[in-house]
């Protein structure tokens, strides 16, 4: 399964959801531990998805600048 911003986040929200109805402070303080690691993986994969594509615009100008000056 590919691990994606959308994956993450759900498993934050679901996480959240889940501490605010606990009745117990152990597992909701477990929960918002892992809404809070869950957030920091959506926030990571979401900066490797950008950086990618400013990567992949970079490459098209660069190919793009060597297309018209082999001309």
């Amino acid at each position: 399964m590919s691990q994606t911003f959308d994956f993450y986040d759900a498993r934050a929200s679901e996480a959240a959801a889940e501490a605010a109805v606990a009745t117990l402070d152990n597992v909701r303080e477990r929960n918002l531990r892992a809404e809070k690691t869950w957030r920091a993986l959506a926030d990571q994969a979401k900066r490797v998805l950008t950086d990618r594509q400013k990567a992949e615009a970079l490459k098209a100008m660069r190919r793009e600048d060597e297309a018209k000056a082999a001309l």
